[in-house]
């Protein structure tokens, strides 16, 4: 049974959890789901240590440490996955986690993940990730509505990744993705944001195929050239501190499906 939360809960309340500094990211099974049929969404965790530039696992969250994971239904009506977590792994880091949802209605859904906690490697820093994947609940999965809004509104949490142009559908090859960086609900200037390929890791400093700076609006685009899963990834460090923490480091996860071929009406 999926249990209400509000929107609020999206941020995550500031505890001390075990040492991670990875950056958490949400995955779907599909993009497009018919109504009433189930979706599977995961919880993944990549390597933070390279900044994120590759699509590999890199541990696990304990299911105990998930602060937030939601899906928001088209209407903003929040519905809480964190009761129907599964573990995929044998070992404390092996695998990754994952929750079935139902979509009752067609429309656009976001399955969103939050954390805000203290990590210690070295020294204490407070680690504040959000993590994001939409996916479309439709009657037909041969003829998607190409105009689905909700997509552009964002959820609140500190540093987020607001899609500017609908991440879920029509997409395809060669339809960019276009997002605005907010950090505190303000657009961010000058921050590399990472668009990763499944399969594909980028280069050390700057890719200048996959990665590119926000603009002073805090936009920026990427047009895949192939269907694949793509990461967009991006991060912030801040001198902010607190009475357990030194410094605030800040992530931001948006993973897009990209198929083969758009499946909407038009075509």
């Amino acid at each position: 049974m999926f249990r209400s939360l509000l929107p609020a809960a999206l941020v995550g309340a500031a505890l001390s959890f075990p040492a991670v500094a990875h950056d958490t990211w949400v995955q779907t099974n599909t993009h497009v789901v018919r109504t009433g049929d189930a979706i599977h969404i995961d919880l993944l965790l990549g390597n933070h240590g390279n900044d994120h530039r590759d699509f590999k696992i890199a541990g696990k969250l304990s299911p105990e440490s998930v602060q937030s994971f939601v899906v928001v239904a088209p209407d903003g009506k929040s519905y809480d996955l964190k009761p129907d977590l599964v573990d995929l792994g044998y070992a404390p880091k092996e695998g990754f986690l994952t929750s079935k949802f139902v979509p009752a209605k067609a429309g656009l859904y976001v399955a969103a993940q939050s954390s805000d906690g203290v990590v210690n490697h070295g020294k204490p820093v407070r680690s504040v990730r959000s993590a994001k994947a939409y996916f479309v609940a439709s009657a037909s999965l041969d003829k998607v509505p190409p105009k689905l809004p909700g997509f552009d509104k964002a959820l609140g949490h500190k540093l987020e990744l607001v899609p500017e142009t609908n991440p879920a559908a029509p997409m395809g090859p060669g339809t960019p993705i276009k997002v605005k960086l907010l950090f505190n609900g303000k657009p961010l200037e000058g921050v590399k944001v990472s668009f990763v390929p499944r399969g594909v890791t980028l280069k050390e400093g700057t890719d200048t195929e996959y990665e590119r700076t926000t603009d002073k609006d805090g936009r920026a685009s990427f047009t895949p050239k192939t269907g694949n899963y793509y990461l967009v990834v991006c991060h912030h460090e801040t001198d902010e501190k607190g009475d357990k923490y030194e410094s605030t480091k800040y992530a931001a996860t948006l993973t897009v499906f990209v198929p083969e071929k758009c499946l909407c009406c038009d075509d």
